[in-house]
């Protein structure tokens, strides 16, 4: 069975300081994100990949510059596919920061693929990670709205007939990518383990660019050398290129 991808934007952040994307690259420098959705097709019930940001709930508790127009709304970019959020029967979180899982809740069948590690860390990391995670005094992390459908595991695991989750540590504990196999080659979606192309491409210092945000710098490295042996397309979370692109066949 091969599958198709489609990346559709289901909002945008504004202005954020590019060493977060980057590791100490681009001092003084700022970007414009989206925040994307990934919808495989094929053969079988069609599996998402994160579920981006409650933007009712967003600005007051993140305080982040921030857009959803009412076509990027998940149920909306997921109709504009041809597909129902009542059909999706497996949904995968990367991880479990609050843009790319607030919105588990609204594919009311299906079971929502996290690793283990990335739940635990979720629940109790350390102070400086709390607010991404929402695990503050007075806000309830969106993940948990959906805890009766959570699909724990532990690394690597096939979910549905060419598509596999990757274990991915360094960005947080859990990090997990999906490897699809489409119809000319494999492609990872790798979460935030890397953000843009330019993660990926490197520079004159190094092969390739952690993201500013991560866990563990050393497990981020093992992560990126594994990517490397996978020898497939990868595909960032956080590339405008991905959405002008949309489609991964």
């Amino acid at each position: 069975m091969t599958r198709t991808v489609t990346a559709v934007s289901v909002g945008r952040v504004f202005g954020l300081h590019k060493p977060s994307l980057t590791y100490s690259r681009g001092w003084g420098e700022t970007l414009d994100i989206p925040l994307i959705m990934f919808v495989i097709q094929g053969d079988g019930a069609p599996v998402v990949v994160d579920t981006g940001a409650d933007f009712d709930r967003a600005w007051q508790h993140h305080r982040i510059r921030m857009e959803q127009t009412p076509e990027e709304r998940p149920e909306a970019a997921l109709r504009s596919v041809g597909v129902d959020p009542g059909e999706v029967e497996v949904v995968v979180n990367t991880h479990l920061h609050w843009d790319h899982s607030s919105n588990n809740h609204l594919f009311p069948n299906a079971r929502i693929v996290v690793q283990q590690r990335e739940i635990d860390y979720a629940t109790e990391p350390v102070p400086w990670h709390r607010r991404q995670f929402e695990c503050l005094p007075g806000l309830p992390a969106a993940w948990h709205r959906a805890n009766d459908r959570i699909d724990a595991v532990d690394g690597d695991a096939e979910i549905a007939p060419g598509v596999a989750v990757v274990h991915l540590p360094g960005h947080t504990p859990g990090s997990q990518g999906v490897l699809v196999t489409a119809e000319s080659q494999q492609y990872l979606l790798a979460g935030d383990c890397i953000d843009l192309y330019e993660n990926w491409a490197g520079d004159d210092e190094a092969d390739h660019i952690p993201s500013g945000f991560f866990t563990d710098l050393l497990a981020y490295q093992d992560s990126l050398l594994r990517i490397e042996k996978l020898g497939c397309e990868v595909v960032p979370s956080h590339d405008p290129l991905v959405v002008e692109r949309r489609e991964f066949r």
